[in-house]
């Protein structure tokens, strides 16, 4: 990659509007936990596709590597570039503009800077969902989310950020722009390139609108909280739960203790809804049609629990704002920890028939390497599991910097042997690419390094992010 230079700054004028150069501020060099630290000799802001063909075309002619910016919420580092030549900074900021919904159709098209919370705002306007939720919707932009295939609450029910999406405008390397912002169910014509752009993390292209999918606002929704006595009993309840409610089940989060002792220590304005916190715990949500009450079911389905042994305690939210109280428990977990800070954190995923071995297996190989809290919370209903690692109480993360590699690696082993992911949804990113090496196929990981150079011969997209640089 070349260092961008004085008449490349001059270039870059000559292609974009007035306000889409921006300071190059901590904002843009920052990610959430703290890991890295980005570069960027410039910051730009372009106001439509038009703008993104002709920076990346400059980009690519001189040699300056790209790091598209969305929101800058992602957890491995795959918006934050800290060596080699400072890179352009491609922010999609200004690119927010809803530009169609089509309710009778089920589809909302959307600009890749669009926030993922303005999304639902605007599909909750015409009485539809657009179902991807996460912590950070309040500062995500769906380009991000698209490019890291984002999982969230909701994929049990309707997938990951994939399988939310029909079409993409994509902006190549070489300034081309892929056209694909299609709203057909079925296309049959060829390659599947949107898939392939989705989950590539920028690598590939830069994702400036998508056509999404929407569905129908369920007619009834309701959440409880239910306490079980072991990962093994929630995903008996899970079973039961499937068998009670079938498609209505939309979200099944188990959590271990820790995450609300973190909660009280870190967050006290959050409501507890436990006086007594059960050792594991589980968030069930149900979206009923019409003629359902989602209340009903969820009292049949605890009496059918706590009847079979499975759960000893239970909270049904009984109105919107209780129901809110018992999210914002699970989604302010991530922040709480942020607040205690990781020693090590652990985005994976298992087969479901192997997530209990593998909490106890993994509990006993980190008690044995010394004295940790592990914060293990997730979705369970696909198997994806947020399996932290933290000091001791009264200790700092700093006094266990020797151990994090150690427990890593262990972690990661452990997940791998057992059929599971390293990355669940949280992306490869530039945190991850060691590991990609060492679980990936090997055949795999040839193929993606030929389809990178087909894309990007010049490497100029997100340079170290998901592949090494020169291999």
């Amino acid at each position: 990659m070349q260092a961008i230079n004085d008449s490349f700054l001059d270039a870059l004028q000559g292609v974009v509007d007035a306000r889409a150069l921006r300071p190059v501020s901590a904002q843009y060099l920052e990610e959430p936990r703290g890991r890295w630290q980005g570069q960027a000799g410039a910051v730009v802001a372009p106001a439509d596709v038009g703008q993104v063909s002709a920076v990346l075309a400059l980009c690519n002619a001189h040699g300056v590597g790209v790091v598209p910016y969305g929101g800058g919420t992602g957890l491995v580092g795959g918006q934050v570039m800290p060596d080699g030549p400072a890179p352009l900074l491609l922010s999609l900021e200004r690119m927010c503009a809803i530009r169609a919904v089509y309710p009778e159709e089920n589809v909302l098209v959307a600009e890749a800077g669009a926030i993922l919370q303005d999304i639902h705002a605007a599909a909750e306007a015409e009485n539809r969902l657009f179902p991807l939720s996460i912590a950070a919707k309040g500062s995500a932009r769906i380009g991000g989310n698209l490019a890291t295939n984002a999982g969230g609450v909701n994929v049990l029910r309707y997938g990951n950020a994939r399988d939310l999406c029909l079409g993409l405008e994509v902006v190549l390397a070489d300034g081309r722009v892929i056209n694909g912002l299609t709203r057909l169910r079925k296309d049959n014509t060829g390659y599947d390139l949107r898939n392939l752009i989705i989950g590539s993390e920028g690598t590939l292209g830069v994702i400036t609108a998508a056509a999404l999918k929407l569905f129908a606002q369920p007619a009834d929704t309701g959440t409880a909280l239910m306490a079980v006595g072991s990962p093994s009993d929630a995903l008996a309840l899970l079973a039961m739960a499937r068998a009670h409610v079938g498609e209505g089940l939309s979200a099944f989060e188990l959590m271990h203790r820790t995450g609300p002792e973190f909660l009280a220590e870190k967050l006290p304005d959050i409501r507890l809804p436990f006086e007594d916190i059960p050792e594991w715990f589980v968030l069930i949500d149900l979206g009923l049609p019409r003629g359902l009450r989602a209340t009903d079911a969820l009292e049949a389905l605890f009496v059918a629990a706590f009847e079979a042994g499975l759960v000893q305690d239970g909270v049904i939210a009984q109105s919107e704002a209780q129901r809110h109280a018992f999210w914002e428990v699970r989604e302010q977990i991530p922040e709480a920890n942020r607040r205690v800070g990781s020693i090590s954190s652990h985005d994976i995923s298992l087969p479901l028939g192997g997530v209990a071995e593998f909490i106890a297996r993994g509990t006993e190989m980190l008690a044995a390497m010394g004295d940790m809290r592990v914060n293990c919370f997730g979705h369970l209903g696909d198997g994806n599991l947020h399996y932290n690692v933290f000091p001791a109480a009264g200790r700092d993360k700093g006094q266990y910097e020797n151990l994090r590699e150690t427990i890593q690696e262990k972690v990661h082993d452990l997940v791998h042997a057992m059929g599971g992911s390293v990355s669940a949804e949280h992306g490869i990113g530039r945190l991850k690419v060691a590991d990609l090496e060492r679980y990936g196929d090997p055949v795999k990981l040839a193929m993606m390094r030929q389809i990178k150079a087909a894309f990007d011969p010049n490497g100029i997209l997100n340079p170290g992010a998901v592949l090494r640089v020169g291999v």
